[in-house]
């Protein structure tokens, strides 16, 4: 649990720092002092950041959906039918919020 909190706050800086050098060079040879900050680069980079960070819940949840599964088709093998029903709907309901979400990060890095 403490890697994945360190790998998430290391992605997050990467992801700012990667950010506020694009908006940097994207100034160019204007007079850097006087000229206004457009923050939008910084804007649509972070939002699709954050949303891509909801990709990473999609893997260990699906993983600990077809443990539970498994698990409960061990245990009562004559309801294998109804746990296989929930598992895929559960599973399903994970890909499509997985699925919403790089949808949506892509939106917000291209058209917004």
């Amino acid at each position: 649990m403490k890697n994945a909190r360190q790998l998430l706050a290391f992605a997050v800086a990467l992801s700012i720092l990667a950010t506020l050098a694009d908006a940097a060079v994207a100034q160019g040879a204007e007079d850097a002092a006087h000229a206004a900050v457009d923050l939008t680069p910084l804007a649509k980079g972070l939002g699709a950041g954050l949303a891509g960070l909801a990709v990473l819940g999609g893997g260990p949840g699906i993983g600990r959906i077809g443990a539970a599964a498994c698990d409960s088709v061990a245990r009562q093998p004559e309801s294998s039918n109804t746990i296989f029903t929930n598992m895929i709907i559960t599973a399903g309901m994970v890909e499509g919020a997985t699925l919403f979400a790089v949808l949506i990060g892509l939106l917000s890095l291209f058209l917004i």
